[in-house]
């Protein structure tokens, strides 16, 4: 099971790697597109250093390199250009491109997942609406601060913040970006919490009782 778990990850991250190299190419604009990857060019080589002492579940791998992909598409277009957002947009007739929003959620998705695991791995939690509720405020948490943060960079980088933000003119967009956050972490636990505890177990990892 490890040597499988290993290969899935390797592959993944091949896949992540790959995806970054290709969004480069040319991207809309790349000052917005640095400002967009550095979080995850940083993460990333701090996941690989771990994994040989914490083997994360794969249900957990494929979550956070999902939002990878996810990332890279968006830093290649900018968020209001993603094609994919565009037709969101027309086919539900909506007031903007959606593809941020689709993110936001998508990271509380993936983190919720990722954040449950290590709390039931390092500390003496157990699966239950305790835990539950402080999976889902860590991601609040982490969501607000991520705002906070895009909000001092835009300042400092000036010129091109607004393509950063994707605000589209959406007054509470920074709200609703930390709902959504919260949401994806809410759902995530309900879907995949019990597979994540087979996993776990299955691994000889902490039982999630």
């Amino acid at each position: 099971m490890p040597g499988h778990d290993d290969r899935l990850a390797l592959g993944l991250l091949v896949v992540v790697l790959a995806a970054l190299v290709a969004a480069g190419i040319a991207p809309y604009d790349r000052r917005v597109f640095a400002l967009e990857v550095l979080p995850w060019v940083v993460l990333l080589p701090g996941l690989v250093a771990v994994h040989g002492r914490f083997p994360l579940t794969p249900v957990s791998h494929v979550g956070v390199a999902g939002m990878c992909l996810l990332l890279a598409l968006g830093a290649h277009y900018t968020y209001t250009r993603v094609p994919i957002g565009l037709w969101i947009r027309d086919v539900f007739e909506l007031g903007r491109n959606p593809y941020d929003r689709i993110v936001h959620f998508a990271g509380g998705f993936a983190g919720g997942i990722l954040v449950r695991e290590v709390l039931l791995r390092r500390t003496r939690l157990v699966r239950g609406w305790r835990t539950f509720g402080l999976v889902s405020m860590v991601v609040l948490s982490g969501a607000a601060l991520y705002e906070i943060l895009e909000w001092w960079i835009a300042a400092i980088v000036g010129r091109g913040a607004s393509q950063f933000l994707a605000m589209q003119g959406d007054e509470w967009d920074t709200q609703a970006d930390m709902f959504l956050g919260l949401l994806g972490s809410v759902l995530a636990q309900l879907c995949l919490a019990r597979l994540q505890d087979r996993q776990m177990r299955s691994r000889g990892l902490k039982r999630a009782a």
